[in-house]
């Protein structure tokens, strides 16, 4: 297999490969015209490994796609941690280590496939929402510390209400174009509802889970996705020193405080949730903790329902997998009883 080392960027990426044995560079122009000519030329059982850097890779993905061509990206840390001490740094020896890296852990590497239309469409409008939600929140933040003024102005006054009304206005717009996209879907759709039948879990926090899972298709159990979300404990100890286990700060920060909101919202409404939390309590758990256990069990009953198809009842109270259940004395009688008959 030929294994191409791609390091992209805006309007170009590196590329490096073996020729006869012999090391190789190229240059390929990041558009639609220099990618198709440079997929033109390989063969088969060629293999592009890439740093994964958002959506400067987007066209390679689809375009590889077409042309029945794999590539795998790779994050950045996981190929500047795997390959030693470095030195220097340009665009050619970078392309060179990740083709490198592609090399030595062929068999840890995934294949990139386009995302969904749906899903694509639903993450941009999501992030248009949270980049207009933070504008507004800058200029309400603004106009309380306006207030402690002796004076003010009308005219910043009017123009901070003209803004606020807008960005309002914006959100609003958003908001129901992200409910089309999800309505017209029907998977998107089965999947939203699933997930809003639990209590805690809202519009914002349902569309980040569908967004950063690709509709739970990248991330595919509970356990990936709180090691995803960072509410996955960890072992910490060596030797014969031993700690208490701990979360990794490599997560999605965002989603993390998302499923802290849920944690709190189900902790109140929600039966189970309430009591989870106060056996958790009792056992000596400090607060942070609690909420931290609770939202990792919130995403293993997302990820349950999902499987399972079936909404959330808030009336079910889940029974603790460590005890089993011994049957009654009347079921074994019964169950004598039936055998002695078909003897």
């Amino acid at each position: 297999m030929n294994i191409y080392g791609i390091d992209l960027s805006k309007e170009k990426f590196d590329v490096s490969f073996l020729d006869k044995g012999k090391e190789r560079k190229k240059i390929v122009p990041n558009n639609f015209k220099g990618i198709c000519k440079f997929l033109k030329l390989l063969t088969d059982d060629s293999l592009l490994v890439a740093e994964h850097t958002g959506s400067y890779g987007d066209l390679l993905v689809h375009l590889c796609y077409q042309y029945n061509i794999k590539i795998a990206l790779v994050s950045g840390y996981n190929i500047k941690h795997s390959l030693g001490l470095q030195r220097g740094k340009s665009d050619s020896k970078d392309a060179y280590r990740i083709r490198k890296y592609g090399v030595r852990f062929y068999e840890e590497l995934h294949l990139a496939v386009p995302k969904h239309e749906s899903v694509k469409e639903l993450k941009e409008l999501y992030v248009l929402r949270e980049q207009l939600s933070k504008s507004r929140k800058s200029l309400l933040l603004g106009h309380e510390a306006r207030k402690q003024s002796p004076s003010k102005s009308i005219a910043a006054y009017q123009s901070y209400k003209r803004a606020i009304s807008n960005l309002e206005e914006e959100i609003g717009t958003i908001e129901i174009e992200i409910e089309k996209v999800i309505q017209n879907n029907k998977e998107l759709k089965d999947n939203y509802q699933l997930i809003t039948s639990i209590t805690g879990i809202g519009p914002v926090i349902a569309n980040n889970l569908i967004i950063k899972t690709e509709n739970f298709k990248r991330i595919s159990t509970a356990k990936k996705a709180a090691a995803f979300a960072g509410v996955c404990p960890y072992p910490n100890s060596s030797g014969k020193m031993s700690w208490k286990a701990k979360t990794s700060h490599i997560a999605d920060k965002k989603l993390k405080s998302l499923l802290f909101l849920a944690a709190k919202t189900a902790v109140t409404h929600n039966k189970e949730y309430s009591l989870y939390a106060k056996r958790k309590k009792l056992e000596g758990k400090p607060y942070y903790l609690i909420m931290n256990n609770v939202s990792n069990k919130m995403l293993r009953t997302v990820y349950g329902i999902i499987q399972s198809r079936k909404p959330y009842d808030l009336k079910h109270i889940c029974n603790d997998p460590r005890k089993k259940v011994c049957p009654k004395v009347s079921d074994l009688s019964q169950q004598g009883e039936s055998s002695n008959g078909l003897n």
